[in-house]
């Protein structure tokens, strides 16, 4: 999962950038190659680790458009995308050019066509057990990165109200919850394929998978549209970390107990993006615990992150077969030790060589979102 790059570093940030990361690994170890209960109910639950990812995003993309937009200087829409681009497409081209080159690589999986790679329509009605499955979640980001400026600007154009804004983050909340609970009447319950339609129309689909991306855009908006609003809620930190600790282990415990089920579908993905939100707002709080401390390593994992995300599936099937013949099984602590310090160093070597080149270059060329003076 791709993070947009800040200028000035965040210890709170760093350290929900590293834990998304982390939670997600340890579940595509557990998914993918262990097939076990190796990591207990951290292992089953990882995946939250994208949704957390998604309200990273959506906050941090939300608010460089929205500070963009209240500055004196012209936003230009074309930088923006120049930027995003930079940032997010060569190292994402490179593991595409990777996987349709090498069967080796992928294992023998069968691989979507291309052009659905391309055009980030891959999650849109994605069947499980594919090559590059993982890559669902950047065709939703991406999406996401070329829908909201657009539509930001299109609104305040408009000279619309702040209200339209927030109507937009309610109606965007509520129709994800429609959409999830009639898809869950029509393809899941009492359905042959039940579970492989949740998976393939539900957790991978654009519509109903919004709600955290649109949590952290109103982060954004709050932070640039409503200050004092703001300071009020950044003041207490600790309690916004509490209180975000208490909501994602209500939704944590709703998704082990049930992870198919409907009241979990239509409301657990908004009570995760709640609890990821006040968690935000502890990573960003006067004198909260959470925004200074400093975790040692969540820096670099949290650089290295998008890299790790993009690699480190693929590196762990394709270590675990010789370290099995080596007499280290999937859920031997050397086997795990070695396939976790791979997939981070696998994503260091793809932020070395690629990411960080290009990011060099949107710095040359592309400094801001700002039309040149």
């Amino acid at each position: 999962m791709k993070i947009p790059a800040s200028t000035e570093r965040i210890e709170g940030l760093d350290t929900l950038r590293a834990l998304a990361v982390t939670l997600v690994v340890l579940h595509h170890y557990v998914l993918f190659v262990s097939r076990a209960d190796t990591f207990g109910w951290v292992g089953k639950i990882g995946w939250i680790g994208v949704d957390l990812f998604f309200a990273l995003s959506g906050y941090l993309i939300g608010n460089q458009i929205f500070a963009a937009m209240r500055s004196p200087r012209d936003f230009s829409l074309a930088r923006f995308y120049g930027r995003r681009a930079l940032r997010t497409l060569p190292v994402f081209y490179v593991m595409l050019a990777i996987y349709y080159s090498s069967p080796w690589f992928r294992a023998g999986l069968e691989l979507p066509p291309l052009w659905r790679f391309l055009t980030f329509t891959q999650n849109i009605n994605l069947a499980p057990g594919t090559a590059f499955s993982h890559a669902w979640s950047l065709c939703i980001e991406e999406q996401f990165y070329l829908v909201l400026p657009a539509l930001a600007l299109a609104i305040a154009s408009l000279r619309a109200s702040l209200r339209w804004g927030w109507a937009a983050i309610a109606a965007v909340i509520v129709a994800g919850m429609l959409v999830r609970a009639y898809t869950w009447q029509e393809l899941v319950v009492d359905h042959p394929h039940g579970s492989r339609n949740y998976y393939q129309y539900i957790y991978y689909s654009t519509l109903c998978r919004f709600d955290e991306l649109v949590a952290g855009v109103a982060l954004a908006l709050l932070k640039n549209f409503h200050p004092r609003q703001w300071r009020t809620l950044t003041s207490s930190g600790n309690l916004a970390c509490g209180a975000g600790m208490a909501v994602i282990g209500l939704a944590i415990w709703l998704f082990l107990d049930e992870r198919q089920g409907f009241g979990v579908t239509v409301f657990g993905y908004p009570l995760l993006a709640l609890g990821f939100s006040l968690l935000i707002v502890a990573a960003l709080g006067r004198k909260s615990l959470l925004r200074s401390t400093r975790v040692p390593g969540a820096a670099s994992m949290a650089l290295w992150s998008y890299a790790i995300y993009l690699t480190h599936k693929q590196v762990c099937i394709l270590a675990a077969t010789p370290l099995r013949e080596h007499g280290y099984g999937a859920g031997s602590p050397v086997a795990i030790g070695a396939m976790l310090a791979l997939s981070v160093l696998s994503g260091w070597v793809l932020y070395r060589c690629v990411e960080r080149p290009f990011m060099a270059v949107r710095g040359r060329y592309l400094p801001t979102n700002f039309k040149p003076l």
